[in-house]
């Protein structure tokens, strides 16, 4: 793809971001787009939030899970990146018929680093070494993709399809948590819905974050002391609406709830 496509591509999702609405797959109206085409067009999209006021706090890798690429029929993980305007604190409602619209949550540990990290080689113990604390998180993802018909190009280009994000009201230390058995069970609406294991993603949550240092430091971006890495989801993808309630229990860590609105 020329510039001028990309620019064109990184309008149009923008705008679906901008008017909550859907947009037929890139990958069907641009045959031609690559995963750096894909790239380029996420860091656009980026740019134009940021130039709308939006501030970088961290970086996600999605789609890590067996469960979440058997679902969305996409055969590997993909990356984004996110802004303040994205997270929410435990005890906050999340308005999600406001901002979203195909919502889908799910849950997963959010590492904080405390030191840089940037590939190439970055290992699991790298990881823990530049991990501050760990924490509870739920996550909704969200699609500007029609109908989440997406292939690995669509969802990079859609920043890694990034919605909205809660941080739960515990962080520990990531050496004291086992974090390849760690177990989550995910409740909606009072009802047990799915549970998982940590070492649904990638074999490790860890593993999962080292994926992602090594991936974004081939463009030569670092994951940066302070940011909030998302490290992918343990348990399959939940469709949620308003009026919904969600909570997420991981073993040895705590907990993260939110009601959406």
């Amino acid at each position: 793809m020329n510039k001028d496509s990309i620019e064109q591509c990184a309008d149009v999702l923008y705008g679906a971001i901008k008017s909550q609405s859907t947009v037929k797959p890139l990958t069907e109206t641009h045959p031609d787009i690559s995963i750096d085409d894909a790239y380029s067009i996420s860091l656009r999209i980026v740019e134009k939030r940021v130039a709308d006021g939006e501030r970088i706090v961290g970086k996600k890798i999605g789609v890590t899970s067996k469960a979440v690429m058997n679902m969305l029929k996409v055969g590997q993980p993909d990356f984004g990146f996110l802004t303040d305007k994205m997270v929410y604190s435990q005890g906050q409602d999340m308005p999600i018929s406001e901002q979203l619209i195909q919502a889908r949550a799910e849950g997963e540990l959010a590492f904080i680093l405390k030191k840089d990290l940037c590939g190439p080689g970055i290992t699991s113990a790298d990881v823990l070494a530049a991990t501050d604390y760990v924490m509870p998180c739920i996550e909704v993802v969200d699609s500007r993709i029609e109908d989440w018909r997406i292939k690995i190009e669509d969802t990079v280009a859609d920043n890694a399809s990034c919605g909205l994000l809660l941080l739960g009201d515990s962080a520990v230390d990531p050496r004291e948590v086992d974090m390849s058995t760690c177990g989550m069970v995910v409740e909606k609406n009072g009802a047990i819905i799915s549970t998982g294991a940590g070492a649904a993603v990638m074999g490790s949550p860890v593993n999962a974050v080292a994926w992602l240092a090594n991936t974004l430091g081939e463009y030569g971006i670092a994951l940066k002391a302070g940011e909030v890495i998302l490290s992918g989801s343990m348990v399959p993808l939940e469709p949620v609406q308003a009026g919904d309630h969600l909570r997420v229990s991981i073993g040895g860590v705590g907990s993260a709830s939110v009601r959406f609105v």
